[in-house]
């Protein structure tokens, strides 16, 4: 009976995470704070908290589902346009992956500390799902990042690459997660509380 309690529980919270994780990419895609030529991503923190929750699985779905709002964000129709197949894989890949990580990470460190694994998941994520994004334009889309760059004044691909469009959000992205990665311990410690009370 607990063990049937506990999946229904899981099967919840999964269910609010997920809908958060589209609503706040809707919001970040359509919306959003701007720092560069892409949103900010919010949705990478319901992501480490399901990851933290429920394990590499449930983070894997949820970075899943923020990847594939993402798609349809104006942001990634330049890309679409270009190479769709690419587009698509990379897009689906970076936020997949970053959930994958930040659950195998979280685990890695809880036991020793719940704060330090938060931190280091809430860093993992933003690292993983960037590096993705860049080895993609690098690998598919040099020849557009090329010309967009030489566009916004910039000689070197990669410059434009690191600087004009991922450098600022990067640094942004993480620095939300790490200030709400205390309060993501928090949500943590009263979802487990609850769940113990509960069984």
């Amino acid at each position: 009976m607990t063990n049937s309690k506990e999946k229904t529980r899981m099967l919840a919270v999964m269910g609010i995470l997920t809908a958060i994780t589209v609503a706040l990419e809707l919001f970040a895609g359509f919306v959003g704070i701007r720092f560069g030529p892409f949103n900010i991503t919010l949705a990478l923190a319901p992501t480490i908290i399901g990851a933290a929750l429920y394990g590499w699985k449930a983070g894997a779905w949820l970075g899943f589902v923020f990847s594939f709002v993402v798609l349809f964000e104006p942001s990634t129709a330049l890309f679409m346009s270009v190479n769709a197949p690419a587009t698509i894989l990379v897009v689906l890949v970076k936020g997949t992956v970053a959930g994958l990580v930040a659950g195998a990470v979280y685990n890695a460190i809880a036991k020793k500390n719940k704060l330090a694994a938060v931190v280091t998941a809430g860093l993992a994520a933003p690292i993983v799902n960037t590096g993705i994004f860049l080895l993609g334009c690098v690998a598919f889309f040099f020849n557009t990042v090329s010309e967009l760059g030489a566009a916004s004044g910039y000689d070197n691909a990669f410059a434009f690459l690191i600087l004009g469009m991922v450098g600022l959000n990067f640094l942004v992205e993480s620095a939300i997660n790490l200030c709400l990665s205390t309060v993501i311990v928090r949500i943590l410690s009263i979802v487990r509380l609850n769940g113990a009370k509960a069984a």
